[in-house]
């Protein structure tokens, strides 16, 4: 079974432009939208990702909505602490692939740290 985690030097959930997320306001508070909307960069990123270095400049102090944590999960989205791994490894999968690429180098490390098994000819 694939677990989920974390890869360091991705950053695709940092990449935050509002567009691409029409649904915001229907699981962030008031409060959270506004922080959000102030942590989008001109060009979609978060001002917070440093993109030499491809960290996160707050990564202690981020905000709980950058937290892939069950509580978190089921307040924000519905998801069920027991959906919570293959919901994550999903939302990383489609991230990844809109902001890199299918056979990125990302999508590579991402499928190997996790545990999934990519197919051959997929």
């Amino acid at each position: 079974m694939a677990t989920w985690r974390c890869i360091k030097q991705c950053g695709a959930c940092c990449y935050l432009e509002p567009t691409e997320r029409p649904d915001l306001d229907e699981y962030l508070s008031e409060e959270e939208l506004k922080l959000y909307l102030s942590l989008v960069g001109d060009d979609g990123w978060c001002i917070n990702f440093d993109k030499k270095t491809r960290e996160c400049g707050i990564y202690d102090d981020r905000p709980r909505f950058c937290r892939v944590d069950e509580e978190v999960f089921q307040e924000m989205y519905g998801i069920e602490p027991a959906e919570l791994n293959d919901f994550a490894i999903d939302c990383c999968l489609e991230h990844i692939e809109d902001l890199y690429g299918d056979r990125s180098l990302e999508m590579i490390r991402f499928n190997s740290e996790v545990g999934i098994i990519a197919l051959p000819g997929n």
